[in-house]
């Protein structure tokens, strides 16, 4: 079994335009479409059991309509109609109502939230988002957040290890992933300053790229039972994520299954 922790995809409507428009930004060609469907096929390519996926919200005003779509999906998870695909829910931290978002949020059923500080312009250690990822605790949400280097702003650090260690020290939120391996493009510091403390860490776009002696020291010192397989789709393949840490040697079977889904299973309850 297989569950991808970190994917994305937009509204039929919606896909034709941002994929594009994120492949100009980012330099990466995507690997599906950025559609529902585009991803239920990379799956079946993959071998992929069920992907969470993780809409962004860049603006407060898209909340509602992110949230509208997500519910869908879900929807159809819950019912049985579609059991490969589960969302999170978006968040901005600029929203007039945090709290009654979040509120929202946790009694339809979402698992968890996703931040991007580097689309939605706010520092991690931002007061608002300390307010957020509190509250968000508080009702026993997953937090997901981006970290480390990102196209979009190139040269602006938004959520650095540093950043991420003052929240940790201060908030202690108990359900908190940080994309990428802690520090996208900058794991040499993850494993310094990140690696072995109470979070998880995913594996999303970061697998495809780093060398694999960086990879196995990061999950080794974090411990294997609190890393997730993610791809980050459409941006990186989903099977050769999969492919590639299964080659690694120093993983045993054991480590492998938890990174691909028992790990998953346990923090979504699953």
């Amino acid at each position: 079994m297989v569950i991808d922790f970190h994917t994305h995809i937009f509204p039929d409507k919606i896909a034709p335009k941002a994929i594009p428009n994120l492949a100009k930004t980012s330099g990466q060609t995507p690997m599906y479409d950025g559609t529902r469907a585009g991803l239920l096929s990379s799956m079946e390519r993959s071998g992929i059991d069920l992907s969470i996926i993780l809409p962004v919200v860049t603006a407060p005003h898209q909340f509602d309509s992110i949230f509208r779509f997500a519910y869908s999906i879900n929807e159809d998870y819950e019912s049985g109609r579609e059991k490969r695909l589960l969302s999170f829910a978006g968040i901005h931290p600029d929203a007039e109502d945090i709290d009654s978002q979040l509120k929202l949020i946790a009694h339809e059923g979402f698992r968890g939230i996703k931040i991007h500080p580097n689309y939605q312009g706010r520092l991690f250690t931002d007061i608002r988002y300390l307010r957020l990822i509190d509250k968000a605790s508080e009702l026993g949400l997953i937090i997901i957040t981006h970290t480390g280097y990102d196209p979009y702003t190139p040269g602006e650090e938004y959520c650095t290890p540093d950043m991420i260690l003052s929240v940790i020290n201060e908030l202690h939120p108990p359900k908190l992933v940080l994309a990428h391996f802690g520090s996208n493009q900058n794991y040499e510091e993850s494993l310094e300053k990140l690696a072995g403390r109470d979070v998880w860490l995913d594996t999303a776009f970061s697998l495809a790229t780093m060398p694999e002696e960086t990879a196995v020291k990061l999950i080794k010192k974090h411990d294997a039972n609190r890393v997730l397989y993610g791809s980050d789709g459409p941006w990186t393949n989903q099977k050769a994520g999969v492919d590639r840490l299964l080659s690694f040697p120093s993983l045993s079977p054991a480590e492998q299954e938890m990174i691909l889904f028992k790990n998953a299973q346990a923090l979504l309850s699953l």
